[in-house]
């Protein structure tokens, strides 16, 4: 069974009539194993593969699309349903073949089956990801047994065959059924749009620059699909009468905003779906508004546990504690200050990158150097490199940016995608 620890990082002293706490709570899982290849007490594991095969792709890339889909099938452990679906302005069952939309267990066979239909795939048509959307859900629909939903979504163009609303609609249609990873080959894609997607359904989302980075990005994926043996988590979060849980967001290994997902166990204490785990750590910014109390007082502000099904397996506890000692107060958390200017980070990049898109270079040249002086000061290294192809930098410890000029698209693109990843907090 897969053992869950929790570390708990806070400042738990509270000026006079301070309010808020916030705390970094690290849950770490160890022993998750493989996915449930077959029939369980736990459930059981489908994955399902979307290509895109629209006419922007072309003969070479959806071949190239079809050689990183078998390398992902080569990943998926035998005994797991599967299946793959083929998506352009509509949604098409590629494998397997036959009249009823259905998944298959992984075999030897069914790999070689599999794998021979995807070299009947042909460009052609629009994208309406959507629709790719609601088609897996379909699929997965079709097992009732399935508790661990996976799927991968690859494509290289703007969602242009159907409506924004549309798009939205068939998001909620799949919200907390599946998760999703998704990529775009290329430049043509939006990243918002994708983006959107991969948050929605508990996933990723990254840039592929060309073809020959598919197999080994599929292949990657599928593995760390196959290496999450736990799934049904939750972080539940319980906090005193009369408190207020201000946000529960995930800030490493990506930000994700985990508030929206909030549903009541308890009258005091919400659950928020984690999507499934594999032996890795998780970090996550918990705050707590309290009524404030008087000096001395103490009061559990919140209680943070990580749940499998409705068994808890490790919890957290959130401390208040109000001081008239203003050395004790003014301390902020290391952790919670990092993950703070990490998730500040991310925003000032979105925001930067999109003034930028629409000609506002004052305000691009102001976020993105405050960007540049956040890398520096949380030490993030990577965000570091990949601005300096976006902006000339300075003075890195003030923020003092050039925008560059004729810089290439895919520069932009990966800054973008890769503004959700964080770094851990470095050693003392």
């Amino acid at each position: 069974m897969a053992e869950f620890t929790t570390t708990v990082h806070q400042n738990e002293f509270l000026p006079d009539g301070g309010t808020d706490v916030h705390a970094i709570v690290s849950v770490t899982c160890a022993g998750a194993g493989t996915v449930a290849p077959m029939s369980s007490a736990s459930g059981e594991a489908g994955e399902i593969i979307i290509v895109d095969v629209s006419g922007s792709m072309d003969v070479q890339g959806v071949q190239a699309a079809a050689y990183a889909a078998s390398a992902a099938l080569d990943q998926i452990v035998d005994g797991v349903w599967f299946a793959i679906v083929a998506g352009n302005h509509e949604a098409a069952l590629c494998y397997p073949n036959g009249m009823s939309a259905a998944m298959a267990r992984m075999s030897a066979q069914t790999r070689l089956e599999a794998k021979r239909s995807l070299q009947r795939l042909a460009p052609g048509g629009g994208t309406a990801m959507g629709r790719w959307l609601l088609a897996a859900g379909q699929l997965f629909g079709t097992v009732p047994s399935l508790t661990k939903r996976h799927a991968i979504l690859l494509t290289d163009g703007a969602n242009q065959h159907e409506t924004p609303d549309e798009l939205s609609w068939a998001i909620e249609q799949v919200r907390g059924r599946f998760e999703v990873d998704c990529r775009g080959l290329g430049a043509a894609w939006q990243v918002a749009e994708v983006r959107r997607i991969a948050e929605a359904l508990m996933g990723t989302v990254d840039l592929i620059r060309t073809w020959e980075g598919l197999p080994e990005d599929f292949a990657q994926l599928m593995q760390q699909s196959m290496g999450r043996g736990v799934s049904d988590t939750q972080v539940r979060v319980w906090a005193p009468q009369g408190a207020e849980v201000l946000f529960v967001k995930q800030v490493s290994p990506t930000l994700e905003d985990l508030s929206a997902r909030r549903v009541e166990v308890n009258p005091l204490t919400g659950g928020y779906d984690t999507g499934a785990w594999g032996d890795e750590t998780r970090d996550y910014h918990v705050a707590v508004r309290l009524a404030p109390k008087a000096i001395g007082q103490e009061q559990l502000a919140a209680r943070v546990q990580l749940a499998v099904g409705s068994d808890v397996r490790a919890q957290g506890l959130v401390k208040a504690r109000w001081s008239a000692d203003s050395l004790l107060t003014a301390q902020i958390s290391p952790e919670v200050a990092h993950y703070t200017g990490q998730t500040e980070l991310a925003s000032a990049i979105q925001d930067g990158l999109r003034a930028k898109a629409i000609g506002d270079d004052l305000t691009a040249t102001s976020k993105l150097g405050r960007a540049v002086q956040l890398a520096r000061e949380t030490g993030d290294e990577a965000a570091t490199s990949r601005l300096s192809r976006v902006v000339d930098i300075e003075d890195a410890s003030t923020g003092r940016v050039r925008l560059r000029r004729n810089v290439d698209k895919l520069d932009e693109m990966e800054l973008d995608t890769a503004s959700t990843k964080t770094t851990r907090v470095r050693p003392s």
